[in-house]
């Protein structure tokens, strides 16, 4: 399999976690897989994007301009600063509650609609709220987890369901696994839909 996977968000949405995930598991199935972080400022709001390159016809660890199969956006805004990577024919998945980056500014108002708008009018595009797919479970936190299970269940990651499932037990401390794999479960079903 040969597949170029962007996810970006802002920090402290677990974009980072998700990455690994998808990077363990494409592994464990045999893949070859390259992967790498380029996170902006070092703090919770500044800008992270996650690049995974599984198969062997990549050798670098970034995904080049328009090379990403698709992109799984956290946050709006930076869906938006991201579509450029993704191909012509890629899929984006999309969260719609906003979480306004450090670089749009303070005086800014901020609400995400015309992103979600835009990105739509270019790709093919699901968009989810992470607030009502994650009230099941206390917290969006766990939309990170969900958002895989979204990937996963519409097929466009390409990553058999029960490996990721085992990578989440591996790497998400056990207090956790009820809960994470609930919403891996939860975005699984949705993305079925797709």
């Amino acid at each position: 399999m040969n597949r170029d996977i962007m996810i970006c968000g802002v920090g402290g949405q677990g974009t980072v976690l998700a990455s690994k995930i998808i990077a363990a598991s494409a592994m464990d199935e045999g893949n070859t897989v390259h992967s790498a972080e380029t996170i902006g400022m070092a703090q919770r709001g500044g800008p992270v994007t996650s690049h995974i390159r599984i198969g062997e016809d990549a050798f670098s660890p970034l995904i080049p301009v328009g090379g990403a199969d698709i992109l799984i956006a956290f946050e709006p805004s930076e869906a938006v600063r991201n579509l450029r990577f993704l191909k012509k024919d890629g899929f984006v998945i999309v969260n719609s509650v906003p979480m306004k980056p450090t670089s749009l500014g303070s005086s800014e108002d901020y609400d995400g609609k015309k992103e979600i708008e835009f990105v739509k009018s270019k790709h093919n595009c699901l968009v989810v709220n992470s607030d009502e797919l994650c009230a099941p479970f206390g917290s969006s936190k766990f939309f990170n987890i969900a958002v895989l299970g979204i990937a996963a269940g519409s097929g466009k990651l390409g990553i058999n369901k029960d490996t990721i499932q085992s990578e989440i037990i591996k790497i998400v401390p056990e207090r956790f696994h009820e809960k994470n794999l609930a919403a891996f479960a939860a975005g699984y079903e949705l993305g079925e839909k797709e």
